[in-house]
Parts: C-alpha cells; sequence; structure tokens
C-alpha cells in the first residue's frame, strides 16, 4: 500500500497522522518506508528526535520533497509492505507527485468551518489525478476534533456533500500526541492504553480494510 496524507491547507495534523499511521504497521511487522515530502522536513524531526532519545528505529524515514516523487517511490515500494507519504500544503506540484505515487489518499481535516471549506483545493487536485489514475482512492479522515462539541459532530454531515467518503475513524485532539511528538514517539508507546492509541489503530484497521 502507498498511502499519501494530503491537504493544501497546513496545521491539520498530517505529520502526527503519517508518523503514527508508519509506527503502528510497524509495530504490528510491517515493512514501512516513509517518505517526508514537505520541505520543512517535520516528519524527519521527529525521526530524528526519536534517534537522539535512543529508541529503537520503527520504519525508514527518507525525505524526498520533489516534484519527481512518483518516479521514486515504486522504487522504494519494492523494498517494503507500506509507503506512508507525508504531503506539503500548499505546493501543488509535488502533491500531484505524490497523488500519481499514491494508491490511496487520506485528507485529514480539522472539524472546523474554515478547514471544510478549504479542501475543495485538494479535491480538485485529486479529481485530476483520477483521469489519468481511475483507481486512486480518496477518503477525509476527521483529526483534532474536540470531544463533546457540537462542530464535531456536524462535521461529518457537512463531509457528506464531498465527492469521497470520511472514514468511520476519527482521530481527537488529545495532550498524549502532543507529549508523544515531542519525545519522539508513537501514542501507543507513550501510553499503551490510552484512547489516542486505539484511535491510531482503529485507523490503520481501517486503511488496511481498503486495501485491494
Amino acid at each position: 500500500m502507498i498511502i499519501a496524507l494530503l491537504n493544501q491547507k497546513g496545521g491539520v495534523g498530517k505529520t502526527t497522522l503519517a508518523t503514527h499511521i508508519a509506527g503502528e504497521l510497524a509495530l504490528r511487522g510491517q515493512q514501512v518506508i516513509l517518505l517526508d515530502a514537505d520541505p520543512q522536513g517535520s516528519a524527519l524531526d521527529w525521526t530524528q528526535r526519536r534517534s537522539q532519545q535512543g529508541l529503537p528505529r520503527l520504519f525508514s524515514a527518507v525525505g524526498l520533497p520533489r516534484e519527481t516523487l512518483h518516479q521514486e517511490a515504486p522504487e522504494l515500494a519494492r523494498r517494503c509492505d507500506h509507503i506512508v507519504i507525508d504531503g506539503p500544503p500548499r505546493i501543488a506540484a509535488i502533491a500531484r507527485s505524490a497523488l500519481m505515487a499514491a494508491e490511496q489518499v487520506l485528507i485529514p481535516v480539522q472539524p472546523s468551518p474554515y478547514d471544510l471549506w478549504a479542501s475543495g483545493e485538494m479535491v480538485a487536485l485529486i479529481r485530476e489525478a483520477q483521469v489519468f489514475r481511475p483507481h486512486l482512492s480518496a477518503a477525509f479522515v476527521i483529526n483534532r476534533r474536540v470531544v463533546r462539541t457540537v462542530i464535531g459532530r456536524e462535521a461529518r454531515g457537512t463531509l457528506g456533500e464531498q465527492p469521497f467518503p470520511a472514514l468511520a475513524s476519527e482521530v481527537c485532539q488529545r495532550i498524549v500526541f502532543a507529549d508523544s511528538v515531542a519525545a519522539g514517539r508513537l501514542a501507543r508507546e507513550t501510553a499503551p492504553d490510552s484512547m489516542a492509541a486505539r484511535e491510531i489503530g482503529a485507523l490503520a484497521d481501517e486503511l488496511l480494510r481498503r486495501v485491494p
């Protein structure tokens, strides 16, 4: 599976989801490569922080913030079970390259009107890619949802108007995610029995069920 996490809007939690999905798959015994396609290199920073803490490497991480990503990813895919691409915000050329490499696209959105309105540009890029790659699948994932809020409950209804489905799995705004990112860890490592760890596990399960 080659899965790309993409959204032209920044600050939606792509890197946290990318590192956690890659880590969850790796902890299940899968060989995973994380491609950091964001010039900011936040995913690479996370792996470096992990190394500085003396923690074991869970997966390989490669920086590829280039428009040739779609040419290089298939070669890397031969060496592993899964590739997770952490895409950049606001750089359409790299996003298009990631779309041409991916089999699944995950669009993280926060349950706020601004995030939901801003998803239109990403939807247009995916529609464009599907002309050339009709088997490319896409779905939204609600991320950073604040528990027990009206807007969180209404987000799913708003996404129902979009051309792509929203995954059943949701990831909420939880302190353990901030703590784990700062320490170069996964929520599952920081708090194995936490709701955060369970949400990531459920998300990974749902993504694997979507593999043809």
